[in-house]
């Protein structure tokens, strides 16, 4: 049975420069929607319908309003699409999918790995380990343009280091695979590539377990 199609109205642009946007889309009812899933675009581009899938940038307390932060990807005709859009127009979806998701603070002292736009999926399950986190919470954020900068650095309860993008992995291993034999940590991980899996491997090699070290992949 096809998931049905749902529809967002473009209501705000957010240019945060360096190729990278939010696109807010206003519906007519609110999304249920956990914090860390994504929604799959549905693009009419050159005859055809491209489906492209975006995390979601936004918290589920703010259902009928989506953010989605995007980069303009060179060649790619899904994020060229979405980059020409003008308030007012519509976007087609369907959604809300994924099992990379936080409804309450793991049981442990939790990680979140951001890189690039990859902040997106950890900026919600960030707020939602706020609201329900009885053990330490650290945000460790790999970008050369950090997004939300004012944001991530504002709230009590977490601890927010940035590094420059490529320096996520050795970052990671040194704070938490090196410095101490604590293997009780739950991570949560997203990004662009390579460096994801490599990141996820390299922790559950050091000792954590398999199900502690979650991940996104884009």
């Amino acid at each position: 049975m096809a998931a049905p199609e749902l529809v967002g109205r473009l209501d705000t642009i957010v240019d945060h420069g360096a190729d990278t946007r939010s696109l807010f889309l206003r519906l007519g009812a609110p999304l249920a929607f956990r914090p860390g899933q994504f929604i799959s675009c549905l693009l009419p581009v050159d005859g055809e319908t491209l489906t492209r899938p975006y995390s979601i940038a936004s918290d589920p307390e703010q259902g009928d309003r989506l953010e989605l932060l995007l980069n303009l990807v060179p060649g790619g005709p899904g994020s060229r699409h979405l980059f020409d859009l003008r308030p007012g127009a519509t976007v087609r979806f369907t959604g809300p999918w994924g099992t990379f998701a936080l409804d309450r603070a793991p049981d442990a002292e939790t990680v979140f790995l951001a890189e690039g736009t990859g902040i997106a999926p950890i900026r919600p399950m960030l707020r939602r380990a706020l609201a329900t986190a009885r053990h330490p919470l650290h945000l460790l954020y790999a970008a050369d343009h950090p997004l939300y900068r004012d944001e991530l650095t504002a709230p009590r309860g977490v601890v927010v280091e940035y590094v420059p993008q490529a320096a996520l992995v050795d970052a990671a291993v040194r704070r938490w695979i090196e410095a101490d034999a604590d293997r009780t940590r739950h991570f949560f991980i997203c990004g662009v590539g390579a460096v994801v899996p490599e990141l996820r491997d390299r922790l559950r090699r050091a000792g954590y377990e398999r199900r502690s070290v979650q991940y996104e992949k884009w």
